[in-house]
């Protein structure tokens, strides 16, 4: 089990898109049509072959829009994990006792896509995804083409997320259960080429992501680019509600 796509909740999406890809040297691949579903516009960005998803609220009284009055803001909002045997994953989550809110499958051409979403309530600071691609190269909600838009001059990939409680172990506990993978004494469960990491609050922002973590190849040139933008405080890229940390 990996992150493979990490999720902003955001007022306005093309700007921050914008913002990002100028920052990270990225390219956008994909618009999804699809999650008007849940009254949203999107926006993939792919680094290396994860991705980072950019979510507007279009419709009135979504679960997005709610959160970004809840967090006073955009905000880390979703973790997407890559999971090897979803059919397991899901046997596990429910005998756990955590509620699935949703379950989809597509398919397209030759991809298919699966998915489960818990229940946030239940497991605290962001939804939680367990997806599932067939072929396992495949990331449906990136499009078909989504590698011809991939962009590695300067970032990698996105490797971490970590998110502020009040009280971090408890929180990690959830997380635990709801992943199947225990965490260790620095308050980090530790994933395939990821990790997802626990910390006390700092702002007045409530529970919730407070940073991705993302490999670059040339930390500077990003800082610089950032700031050029004002993007930048206390040496940290701050986009989108998120802190943008090197790891």
């Amino acid at each position: 089990m990996r992150i493979r796509q990490l999720v902003i909740a955001a007022s306005e999406r093309d700007q921050l898109a914008s913002q990002i890809c100028e920052v990270f040297d990225l390219n956008i691949a994909f618009h999804d049509p699809g999650i008007i579903y849940f009254g949203l516009e999107n926006v993939l960005i792919p680094i290396g072959d994860t991705f980072l998803e950019i979510v507007t609220p279009v419709k009135e009284n979504t679960t997005a829009g709610r959160f970004i009055n809840r967090r006073k803001g955009d905000g880390g909002y979703m973790v997407i994990v890559d999971a090897e045997d979803l059919d397991q994953e899901k046997k596990r989550v429910e005998s756990s006792g955590i509620e699935i809110v949703y379950e989809s499958q597509r398919t397209e051409e030759d991809v298919t896509a699966r998915t489960i979403h818990l229940h946030p309530k239940q497991v605290g600071g962001a939804i939680i995804s367990i997806d599932k691609m067939k072929p396992e190269s495949a990331w449906l909600w990136a499009g078909l083409d989504w590698k011809e838009h991939v962009n590695t001059s300067n970032s990698n990939i996105l490797n971490g997320v970590q998110l502020q409680s009040e009280n971090p172990k408890e929180m990690m506990s959830k997380w635990e259960h709801a992943l199947g993978v225990k965490g260790n004494s620095d308050l980090i469960i530790e994933l395939k080429d990821s990790r997802i990491k626990f910390n006390e609050i700092s702002d007045d922002r409530g529970e919730g992501i407070t940073a991705f973590e993302i490999s670059l190849k040339d930390q500077d040139l990003a800082i610089g680019k950032a700031e050029k933008l004002g993007l930048v405080s206390n040496e940290v890229i701050k986009i989108g509600g998120v802190d943008f940390l090197f790891n």
